[in-house]
């Protein structure tokens, strides 16, 4: 730990490293910028937020090119068919451009150095966000506990704090500070990133509201005064239809893709150990309702008899059960598990509209149990095959951080956000993370 200084600036600097005490050589604000490729407002952007803009902008540079066709060329007007096939190899061009440029810029990029100022339960969350997930290349250099402040000042970040901070921040090379207010007022945090604003650090602010409500809000201007519009909690009538749809669309041409995949699968199963097929485990769907849900077996038929045995291995967190080389799991199961092919069967689940392509995690009614209070608004849709629970490795997501996330994703529902999360699962099944 690295003292700050005087103790009315109350602050604890935990580094990550004893390089990271080194003072470093001021920057002004003019370079600053200069010496980093990174984004000024966030910390990770992908290629998938931005398809709807390079949608937009290869439908536009099609539509153009069919219009003015024969003023290009003259006597050569486009064909619909030839501006469909300009507008698909724009779209994909464009796509495949963002995503290369990305992934250079990323690797020539130095790693952003961040500070985090707020409370220690909020640093550890982003920390681990910062370092157990791909895509970033950012690192927490040090933190100031501002809880711990309150006691000693009147106000959270006075004028000779804000000093301390921002000489801290010259000193560590800082690039990026990541601001959780809690108590503080609108007007300290404003102080607060002027003045690291005024040395060229970028600054990132963890509103307590968006916790709950997320990204559904709408910014209304009432004549100079801003407020939040926040949508329901809950799909329309028409979003629900278009999910549906979506869903059984999408799992009636997956069943027919794969099923003899599936016939080969079970043969397997039946060849390598005895028992059934499938496994079938309660599981809590929809407004609370339970269900049978349906995978491929992968473990000796008397596993949950076993369990007891192996708690002590147990290797997730609160209340969730999973060990990585678990003795129960048969030859043929291994690979199914780290293939994802087990959870194949819950397109017949889909079927029946006991669960979804994409929605919050099924919980097991132990597990549903542990949900208490706002969290249980997650029930509002229909569980799913994946989420972002399963991007994230449902093993490094505790319980409570997890009802969260399915909670905000019930929030800010979307087709789109479907299809991202979708198109996400399958570099994370590939690569075989979080297994």
């Amino acid at each position: 730990m690295l003292d700050v200084g005087r103790r009315r600036a109350v602050c604890e600097v935990s580094l990550d490293s004893k390089s990271d005490a080194i003072p470093r050589r001021s920057r002004s604000p003019r370079h600053a910028g200069s010496r980093r490729a990174c984004d000024e407002t966030l910390l990770r952007k992908t290629t998938l937020d931005e398809v709807p803009k390079l949608f937009h902008m290869a439908t536009l540079c099609a539509l153009v090119a069919w219009i003015a066709g024969g003023w290009i060329v003259v006597g050569a007007p486009m064909h619909r068919s030839e501006a469909l096939f300009l507008w698909l190899v724009l779209l994909a061009a464009l796509m495949l451009a963002r995503a290369s440029a990305r992934a250079i810029a990323l690797s020539l990029a130095p790693v952003e150095r961040c500070l985090f100022i707020g409370d220690q339960a909020s640093a550890r969350t982003i920390r681990s966000k910062l370092t157990d997930h791909p895509g970033m290349k950012a690192t927490m250099v040090a933190q100031l506990d501002s809880e711990e402040a309150a006691p000693w000042s009147i106000d959270h970040f006075s004028p000779g704090r804000l000093a301390e901070i921002r000489d801290l921040a010259q000193e560590l090379d800082v690039h990026r500070a990541i601001v959780a207010p809690g108590g503080a007022e609108g007007g300290e945090i404003l102080n607060l990133v002027r003045t690291l604003k005024a040395v060229g650090v970028r600054v990132s602010v963890l509103p307590r509201l968006l916790e709950v409500v997320g990204s559904s809000v709408e910014f209304d201007d009432l004549h100079g005064v801003t407020v939040m519009g926040v949508r329901r909690f809950e799909l329309t009538r028409s979003s629900s239809v278009v999910k549906r749809s979506f869903d059984l669309l999408g799992a009636s041409l997956g069943l027919l893709a794969v099923s003899p995949l599936l016939a080969a699968i079970a043969v397997a199963i039946k060849l390598d150990s005895r028992g059934p097929v499938f496994f079938r485990q309660l599981r809590v769907g929809q407004h609370g309702e339970r269900f049978y849900m349906l995978k491929f077996r992968t473990m000796v038929p008397d596993a949950e008899a076993l369990k007891d045995g192996l708690r002590d291995r147990n290797e997730a967190q609160e209340g969730l059960f999973k060990i990585a080389d678990d003795p129960r799991v048969t030859r043929v199961g291994r690979f199914l598990r780290k293939s994802a092919l087990d959870e194949l069967p819950q397109l017949l689940n889909i079927l029946k509209g006991q669960m979804s392509l994409v929605g919050p995690r099924p919980l097991v009614i132990e597990e549903d149990q542990r949900v208490q209070g706002w969290h249980r608004r997650r029930l509002e849709l229909t569980p799913g095959m994946t989420g972002h629970w399963q991007i994230l490795g449902p093993a490094r997501v505790p319980l409570a951080e997890m009802v969260a996330i399915d909670y905000l994703y019930v929030a800010n529902w979307s087709l789109w956000k479907d299809i991202k999360i979708l198109l996400r699962t399958v570099p994370h099944v590939v690569g075989r993370r979080g297994l």
